[in-house]
């Protein structure tokens, strides 16, 4: 049984609520932004290669993708960055940090993959489509991640009685 009031948490030790990220990675939920952005991508990808412009459509959907995920990097890794002022308030999150910040480089490395295969001619529709699902899966895991490692960074303890 708790007798006393229950300590909220300081508003100081979270990221300030003002920041805005892409939608679909930590720190703004939605269908908006760059989760829609994936979607319409899934979706270029999945119509009949016998559209002449499939391959322009994919890479006219990849666009936004990349430009979304390089802002979500921006406000994560920037100076006065989401990761910074999660390591001023909760240190022990450093590791996950670091392997999100590792996976930033491996996702851009995949949407450059993507790129290079919708704009080569002779790639076939079955590469591109694994590539992107590729894509599609490595972005879903690490908003996972992301979403896990800013639950780590809030959870609070309310503790109590037996």
């Amino acid at each position: 049984m708790v007798t006393g009031g229950i300590q909220q948490p300081s508003v100081t030790a979270r990221p300030s609520a003002a920041r805005t990220y892409p939608a679909g990675l930590p720190g703004e939920p939605g269908p908006a932004g760059l989760a829609g952005d994936l979607h319409a991508l899934a979706r270029a990808v999945a119509v009949a290669t016998t559209e002449p412009s499939w391959r322009e459509t994919v890479l006219l959907r990849l666009r936004p993708v990349g430009q979304g995920f390089a802002e979500h990097v921006r406000v994560t890794e920037g100076p006065a960055g989401l990761y910074r002022e999660l390591l001023t308030h909760s240190p022990r999150l450093d590791h996950g940090i670091r392997l999100l910040t590792r996976e930033h480089g491996a996702i851009v490395a995949a949407i450059l993959a993507v790129q290079r295969v919708a704009e080569r001619s002779e790639a076939g529709p079955d590469e591109l489509r694994r590539r992107t699902g590729h894509l599609l899966r490595t972005l879903a895991r690490h908003r996972r991640r992301g979403a896990n490692l800013l639950w780590q960074a809030y959870q609070t303890d309310l503790g109590g009685e037996t």
